[in-house]
């Protein structure tokens, strides 16, 4: 088997919350090869900047839903949480502010999503 058919094959049957990891973990990858450290690769810190907003965004929208199973507080915390995340990302296109925050940020909500391990 193909690693695209491997990756294809995983991908169909991983859990929604495997799925959100798996988009954090992207998102974070590309904001700290784009910004991360004093790198400034604009073209990749634009892209990145934008993959990371709208995976806020819809984590937001999805916390909107009444039908979401989250706690309410959960949820009006992750929805405050994607504001800042937007509002941050501004200042880091138009102030030049580090991206370590936003990758601060998401690796919290990953190691959240991550599965637990026994001991």
């Amino acid at each position: 088997m193909s690693h695209d058919a491997y990756r294809k094959a995983s991908a169909a049957i991983a859990s929604p919350r495997d799925a959100e990891y798996r988009a954090f973990s992207e998102a974070t990858r590309r904001l700290i090869e784009a910004g991360g450290s004093g790198r400034r690769d604009l073209r990749a810190l634009i892209e990145a900047i934008h993959l990371n907003r709208t995976l806020w965004g819809k984590l937001a929208a999805d916390c909107g839903q009444g039908e979401n199973a989250l706690p309410a507080d959960t949820r009006a915390r992750i929805i405050a949480l994607a504001r800042w995340v937007s509002d941050y990302s501004s200042d880091v296109m138009r102030k030049g502010q580090s991206v370590d925050p936003l990758v601060d940020v998401n690796r919290i909500i990953m190691g959240g999503l991550s599965p637990v391990r026994a001991p």
